[in-house]
């Protein structure tokens, strides 16, 4: 038994692709329950998923199937009933382009297919396709809408139940962000989203991507998500993606709380840590706003792995082959069960078929232009994919959240477990001190000195947080500021060196000379004295480059001044190269003198 309902829209497949295809926010709005799947692991380690549920008085009981999907044309979703009046039942998904006239056109088919397990089966299947398709109807209108921009919201949807008073509540929480000062006037969006949001989308609430809903710049969004946290309206959780399927298999809600690996029960695999890459903080309602039920409205889908263009369910012994051009990238020929994998260096044309064996995956050669071929030899149902090993910049990682001043401020006592210690591939660091501090303190007095460190500790502050970086601590006189991105770095220490210019002529007088010293390296990231800090030969460096500046200057490392983003910076502004010998280092090390006016 089945219903097709066909569209044709004004749009290019890769337009409606995003919307159409984000089967998760499709299922709430067709007033879909949420669920949870039990995972089994199989000996021949695949995964077995079971869900059960209830819908309109039947108790159902159900397998999984794997999604499949080609990115812009096409997916499928099947569950086989093991309790229920169905055998089978799922939608399949097609997206053709149309050229009509030199315009871009699509057309776009919605099969729902249901197999009877009874005659009551077949009875309740004829209404079961009638209202369904009646519903898909109207919500593929109105996310086709949503897609040409004629719509601000995908769906429109009932409001959602609310505790008593969480209006109420929410309405003042709003004020109070707005009083923090990093609330950025953004409180009421945010509890707008908080209380009329999909729920799809508030489980695992990404700034970044509000941010780009938005049209705002993500810094004021990470921010005032993260003063809702503190005001009470959001959440924190800390999430280890998953290394195959990057969603989150683990969550904790404190920084702390951390594991230094996970099991991800989805892809039967071990996976650890790595705080660059797998470890990302979103935020979700606090359940006395906005409570959400458990499980997820779909649990895997094209959407809910954007970085896997494809992926197929293939019988043993089958062979397929689907129409497919990938752009030039960095891809990975995988199953969704542990086993070999193969990386792929892509120069566009070609791209490599993929053969499963009973250990994993061998790349084929590459076959006609347009098409990638797939066949399993492993003797068992598989699902094949192929994944970009580029990760998505949407998530806010753990390297990003602590280079934050607003994190700092507000969760200073957000620290690792103690004795655990965080890797961190890069990370910009930026160190400041007053030449000639004693002498001022001598020559001022005390109490005028003390007001002109403490009012040029406020400025660099607010400079750090401006170029998105964070104040790690102060000692003495000195300032240590992280960034995720050394170009940040040099944007802050030109606008210090411009403030203490600016500062000293608004008194007539040159008692502030800064020194600065930028380096960018892998580092350690510890809990010292209760606070978040950085540990290692990167650390000892920045602070030796800024030993080396004589005031008024900017000493930075080769690797910074090197960057392609740092490079502009500094174009027009005098430089010099030089080289001395640092204690600790076997040979001189070299680095950029910049003179800024």
């Amino acid at each position: 038994m089945r219903r097709t309902l066909t569209w044709h829209f004004d749009l290019p497949p890769d337009r409606l692709w995003p919307v159409l295809a984000a089967t998760d926010r499709f299922n709430e709005a067709m007033g879909l329950p949420p669920y949870v799947l039990e995972e089994t692991p199989q000996p021949d380690g695949t995964v077995l998923r079971r869900g059960r549920g209830k819908a309109a008085g039947y108790t159902l009981a159900w397998e999984e199937k794997p999604y499949e999907w080609i990115l812009n044309r096409h997916f499928r979703q099947s569950r086989v009933f093991t309790k229920g009046p169905f055998r089978r039942f799922g939608p399949v998904f097609e997206i053709v382009p149309e050229d009509v006239q030199g315009g871009h056109r699509s057309k776009v088919s919605y099969t729902l297919e249901c197999e009877p397990m009874s005659w009551v089966g077949r009875l309740f299947g004829n209404r079961l396709l009638r209202q369904a398709g009646d519903v898909v109807e109207k919500r593929m209108l109105q996310a086709a809408a949503f897609a040409r921009g004629e719509r601000p919201t995908m769906f429109e949807l009932p409001p959602p139940e609310l505790p008593a008073g969480a209006r109420e509540r929410a309405a003042a929480l709003a004020e109070a962000i707005d009083r923090s000062p990093y609330g950025n006037g953004l409180g009421k969006r945010l509890t707008d989203c908080v209380l009329t949001g999909m729920a799809a989308d508030l489980a695992h609430l990404r700034p970044k991507l509000l941010a780009r809903d938005w049209g705002v710049a993500p810094r004021p969004v990470i921010e005032a998500c993260l003063a809702a946290v503190r005001a009470g309206l959001l959440t924190m959780k800390w999430d280890l993606l998953c290394d195959n399927c990057r969603a989150p298999k683990l969550t904790v809600g404190a920084l702390a709380e951390l594991p230094r690996g996970a099991h991800c029960p989805s892809c039967n695999i071990d996976y650890d840590r790595d705080f660059e890459r797998n470890v990302e903080l979103s935020f979700s309602p606090a359940p006395a706003i906005r409570p959400l039920m458990a499980g997820g409205y779909c649990l895997s889908g094209p959407m809910a792995t954007p970085h896997v263009p494809v992926q197929v369910l293939l019988q043993p012994g089958e062979r397929r082959s689907v129409d497919l051009a990938l752009p030039a990238g960095r891809y990975r020929l995988r199953t969704l069960h542990p086993g070999t994998t193969a990386d792929v260096e892509h120069d566009g044309g070609a791209f490599p078929g993929l053969r499963i064996t009973a250990t994993g995956v061998e790349a084929l050669s590459p076959g006609e232009p347009g098409k990638i071929a797939f066949a399993n030899d492993a003797g068992f149902e598989l699902a094949a994919l192929v994944e970009d090993r580029t990760w998505t910049r949407d998530a806010l990682t753990a390297p990003e959240v602590v280079s934050l001043q607003a994190f700092r401020d507000l969760f200073a006592e957000a620290t690792l477990r103690p004795g655990d210690e965080a890797a961190v591939g890069q990370v910009a660091l930026l160190f400041t001190d007053l030449r000639g501090s004693t002498a001022l303190y001598e020559r001022v007095g005390d109490a005028k000195a003390f007001n002109l460190v403490r009012e040029h500790f406020a400025f660099l502050a607010s400079i750090v947080r401006d170029h998105d970086g964070a104040v790690v601590k102060t000692i003495g006189d000195a300032v240590m500021a992280s960034f995720g991105d050394p170009a940040d770095a040099v944007r802050a220490a030109l606008a210090m060196q411009a403030r203490i210019a600016d500062f000293n002529r608004e008194r007539g007088t040159g008692e502030l000379v800064l020194k600065i010293g930028v380096h960018v390296g892998a580092s350690v990231m510890v809990s010292l004295n209760e606070r978040l800090d950085y540990f290692g030969s990167t650390v000892n460096m920045a602070a030796r480059l800024q030993g080396q500046s004589e005031g008024g200057d900017i000493v930075l490392s080769r690797a910074v001044a090197g960057d392609p983003a740092v490079k502009p910076l500094l174009v027009g502004v005098p430089a010099r190269p030089e080289s001395v010998p640092l204690k600790g280092f076997a040979e001189p090390v070299g680095f950029v003198r910049v003179l800024p006016s």
